[in-house]
């Protein structure tokens, strides 16, 4: 009886610290152990107030273009005899820059010169039977019936001498057009002609020549999406790059806002045109432009992150101001109302006393897993250790 009584009892004392350990487990993992008053940071997702500026843009796409592009093309068909510029090619104002065969165009003005010289000596032999004839039949001595015939032949061969020196005026006129000039000073962009191809302007003028007026300055013609247009306007900076060099950063500025809107795929554009400086002859005609224009700018500015401003509305749905809620020691909450500036969708400017850089603000609460601290086995359970493998094993 001795020996069993203390037995027993060291039985009965293990049951219990067994029973006792156990449950102070349980409640720990489903998250019913003590905890410090307010919210623990444990159970909060945290951003921090940062400083730095802030920039609203517009992006899109668009080409470059030189600025006062020409199209030259022939108003009179024929062959191609001769080509005098080629591609970059400087020209001026009335050079010569290409020449159709001109033996058919010469032969034309011969033929028209030709033929108001008889027309000429047609007339002048009327003219000179109508004032031999004229005076007989002011006398009476021609009925007017015999003179009509005199009048009608000056009367024609005056009209065929008019006709003949149309005729030799167009000739004329059509030689001069066979030599191509260049109406305007610029640069050879495109060359869409061979000598011997023959071009024809019966219906529409052939396009022969491309010329850029000045390639130091060149324009985007860029496609805005119709819910941005409306934040473009005239004046407005632009930064845009090309793939060429996707390091290195350009500027215009919008000189236009076509009101002409273009529609594809039920999608709807309006095309702005930026002007842009090439002084180092980087940028050419045809380039793709991805263009930023710059709708407002905020330097030195607290930034909060957007999810701050929206977690604090959430948890004060009443207050009809903006606010963040800033984490303080302890892990308690203090509102601080805000006021907002721009933002660029991940953060915003804000405005308030007491709020300074690297201040906690709280962004969300966290996963009711990340609130216990993970489940009861995976407390109880060990960590597995990063590292190398033992070797022998997969």
């Amino acid at each position: 009886m001795k020996r069993w009584l203390p037995e027993k009892l060291m039985t009965t004392v293990k049951v219990l610290l067994i029973v006792c350990g156990g449950y102070y487990l349980l409640m720990l993992g489903f998250g019913f152990a003590a905890q410090p008053d307010g919210p623990p940071p444990a159970a909060l997702q945290t951003g921090k107030v940062s400083r730095g500026s802030m920039e609203v843009t517009v992006a899109c796409t668009g080409s470059l273009k030189a600025v006062g592009t020409v199209e030259v093309g022939t108003e009179v068909s024929g062959t191609i005899g001769k080509v005098l510029v080629d591609y970059n090619d400087r020209v001026r104002k009335g050079q010569v820059l290409a020449e159709l065969d001109l033996e058919l165009f010469k032969n034309a003005v011969d033929e028209a010169e030709a033929n108001q010289m008889g027309a000429e000596a047609l007339y002048r032999q009327a003219l000179s039977e109508y004032r031999r004839n004229q005076p007989l039949h002011q006398q009476g001595h021609l009925s007017d019936q015999e003179f009509l015939e005199y009048r009608t032949a000056l009367a024609t061969t005056g009209a065929d001498l008019q006709s003949s020196k149309a005729t030799l005026a167009k000739a004329r006129t059509n030689l001069r057009k066979a030599r191509i000039l260049s109406p305007i000073d610029g640069t050879v962009i495109e060359r869409e002609i061979e000598v011997g191809q023959t071009v024809a302007a019966s219906y529409s003028t052939p396009t022969l020549f491309i010329l850029a007026e000045d390639l130091a300055r060149m324009e985007i013609e860029a496609d805005v999406d119709e819910s941005d247009i409306g934040l473009i306007r005239k004046g407005q900076k632009v930064r845009f790059t090309v793939q060429a060099y996707p390091d290195r950063q350009f500027h215009g500025e919008v000189t236009q806002i076509r009101l002409n809107p273009t529609e594809e795929s039920n999608v709807v554009t309006y095309t702005v045109v930026v002007a842009a400086l090439n002084d180092g002859g980087l940028l050419l005609p045809g380039m793709t432009a991805t263009a930023d224009f710059i709708v407002d700018v905020e330097d030195d500015a607290l930034l909060v992150p957007n999810a701050a401003l929206q977690f604090a509305a959430r948890r004060h749905p009443s207050a009809k101001d903006a606010a963040v809620l800033v984490l303080e020691d302890g892990g308690r909450l203090r509102r601080l109302a805000v006021v907002s500036g721009l933002s660029d969708g991940v953060q915003t400017t804000v405005l308030t006393e007491g709020l300074t850089e690297g201040m906690v603000v709280a962004t969300g609460e966290a996963s009711s897993e990340e609130r216990s601290g993970g489940s009861l086995f995976s407390r109880l359970m060990p960590h597995p250790r990063h590292g190398p493998k033992p070797e022998g094993r997969p």
